[in-house]
């Protein structure tokens, strides 16, 4: 292995301890109180070292969400390719999408309010690019699902990004709106039973009457 390729296994190997680090700190803080040195404590680097890496705390939990993201659209591929009906695909996406909640859902939110708020802004062109990326990914396989069941007259014939547009906007819906709700009024966590519920509602209605 030359000198080159040392260095960018420490760099990314690095950027990977950083990663970590800022997870154990944000989950236990939280996003508005974690600050850029506690993260660098937690992974044994100087705050000026932090900051070679990542632009600001912004890009820093971006990345979280990324990585996130990541493991989702994968996750999602491999659903496309199984050899099952195309319900049982949009089934199985419901429990990939409950999979990944119960990894990190304080992630999974940050990712759904990232998608719609200012902090894009913030972001470096880069992180921008890996954010486009995979939400591109994980979104291209559920509108393959779809199309499929369109082409086999089990779905409607509406636009298949449209209708997944709808599934990914009930899954992220349905987590940040009953996750408001469980925060407000101290209730139990009902996600997991929502988005069943949705699945169910939204399988009926792409279906063909």
């Amino acid at each position: 292995m030359g000198i080159h390729e040392r260095k960018q296994r420490e760099k990314e190997r690095r950027r990977d301890d950083i990663i970590a680090a800022a997870r154990k700190v944000f989950s236990v803080k939280g996003f508005n109180s974690a600050t850029m040195e506690e993260i660098a404590s937690a992974a044994e680097l100087s705050p000026g070292t932090l900051y070679l890496y990542f632009k600001n705390k912004e890009e820093l939990h971006t990345s979280l969400s990324i990585n996130i993201l990541k493991h989702l659209g994968t996750e999602i591929k491999q659903v496309v390719h199984q050899d099952i009906s195309v319900e049982e695909k949009i089934e199985r996406f419901r429990d990939v999408f409950i999979d990944v909640y119960d990894y990190d859902a304080n992630i999974l939110i940050n990712l759904f309010h990232l998608q719609s708020g200012e902090t894009l802004q913030n972001l470096s062109d880069e992180v921008m690019e890996q954010l486009k990326k995979y939400s591109s990914q994980a979104h291209g396989a559920i509108i393959a699902v779809v199309k499929e069941g369109i082409d086999t007259g089990l779905f409607i014939d509406e636009h298949p990004a449209a209708m997944a547009d709808v599934i990914w906007g009930s899954y992220a819906g349905v987590v940040l709106w009953v996750d408001s709700k469980r925060l407000l009024n101290d209730q139990k966590d009902f996600v997991r039973s929502t988005l069943r519920t949705a699945f169910k509602i939204i399988i009926q209605g792409m279906k063909v009457k």
